[in-house]
């Protein structure tokens, strides 16, 4: 019995799909639950999964088409084994010399490849084990052998020489294509910048007390919860907490309108190979700051694995980003529409600082709010960056609402 293979039904917000990998190709034997192909929106990678035991009849569809929601995108035999391929006939005398042509040019490990890929490692005579692949888990993809291949004839062997660098005066360039995510993410950031009204005010936060906090209660925090405690969680805490008092930090803007949230989905940044992404921590409100711990590191999990879903990317109604992972040290982030505003965090930095008239170290963070100034004052603004520089200064105050 034959059965269809359809493209996941996709959110309004999304309209269509980007076939980026085959992980099978016409005639390969699949599980009931099997990915079988990475389709590529806007926002997220989707894996699709074979939807019964079987055999991969046809491919509809190659990598780098464009494909829509219920989409028949495969056929697969339900119930049948991969039937190994029979025994060619012996070739006329004649021929003989052009099979033998045709096997010798194929390399190895193609049969691993997509079909996309497999024509072009056989047709530019490459062997995919000297290609560095970038597909997920080290996956040689189709780009990889189209560059591979750019060179000319036949891709060099590992035990070849190595790759040839650029000689004296040489200007390489390469152009490569945007990807689906890049492509949006770009789309998103313009639409921000010609939109909003926005503005940035600087603060900067003295964290020995939560250094000290977490050197003192940090290992008794990992033990009781299986996380470590970090500092992302105090800021999200400290953050939910100053969204309470200046709701309008919290808000959005649907036309005319001004939408009050009375809850605090916080979305935190995360930094892909395919670009930023900032799924988001529903109800935070209600968190502990194990739950934040817990929530940060299955979302970064799932992004390295390239697993986040669409429904962990919908909503946010505000958004923390860590600059500071990278080095930054003070940076103007853009604020991630419908949402008004966003906190950015940085470095942290041991510098001079005036404690009781004495000059002593501590380790200091300068900290951003960019916001739309369509709806969010100066004022607000800035004491809603005050509120929680004085909540890490001063942790206690979190656990008590302060």
């Amino acid at each position: 019995m034959s059965i269809e293979v359809k493209v996941p039904v996709l959110p309004e917000s999304v309209s269509d799909a980007l076939i980026a990998t085959w992980h099978k190709k016409a005639g390969d034997a699949v599980k009931r639950d099997e990915n079988l192909l990475d389709l590529e929106t806007d926002k997220v990678v989707l894996e699709v999964p074979a939807p019964v035991d079987g055999v991969l009849k046809e491919i509809k569809f190659e990598e780098g088409a464009t494909v829509t929601s219920s989409q028949v995108i495969a056929v697969i035999e339900e119930g049948a084994a991969a039937a190994a391929p029979a025994p060619a006939a012996a070739p006329a005398a004649a021929e003989a010399p052009k099979a033998a042509k045709t096997e010798a040019a194929e390399p190895k490990g193609v049969d691993e490849l997509s079909p996309a890929g497999r024509r072009v490692a056989v047709e530019e005579n490459i062997d995919p084990s000297t290609v560095a692949g970038t597909g997920r888990d080290g996956r040689v993809t189709k780009e990889d052998l189209v560059n591979a291949g750019k060179g000319g004839a036949a891709a060099p062997t590992a035990a070849a020489a190595p790759a040839a660098k650029p000689t004296p005066g040489s200007r390489p360039e390469e152009r490569v294509p945007m990807t689906r995510i890049r492509t949006r993410i770009a789309e998103r950031l313009m639409q921000s910048k010609n939109s909003i009204a926005m503005l940035t005010s600087f603060n900067e936060v003295n964290l020995a007390e939560v250094v000290k906090l977490r050197k003192s209660l940090g290992e008794q925090f990992e033990k009781a919860n299986g996380v470590k405690l970090g500092f992302m969680s105090f800021f999200v805490k400290a953050a939910t907490e100053a969204l309470k008092r200046y709701p309008v930090i919290n808000a959005s803007v649907d036309g005319s309108d001004i939408i009050y949230h009375g809850y605090q989905d916080i979305s935190i940044a995360v930094s892909t190979d395919k670009g930023l992404v900032t799924p988001v921590l529903r109800d935070v409100q209600d968190m502990s700051f194990a739950d934040v711990e817990k929530g940060i590191i299955g979302y970064a999990k799932k992004a390295r694995d390239g697993k986040l879903g669409l429904d962990d990317l919908q909503g946010g109604t505000f958004t923390i980003t860590n600059g500071g992972t990278f080095g930054s040290l003070l940076s103007t982030p853009i604020v991630n529409p419908p949402q008004s505003a966003i906190l950015g965090m940085h470095t942290i930095k041991e510098r001079p600082v005036v404690e009781n008239g004495q000059i002593v170290a501590a380790p200091m963070m300068y900290i951003a709010l960019s916001y739309d100034h369509r709806i969010i004052d100066g004022r607000d603004a800035v004491l809603f960056l005050v509120d929680i520089k004085n909540q890490l200064e001063n942790p206690q105050r979190m656990l008590l609402g302060l």
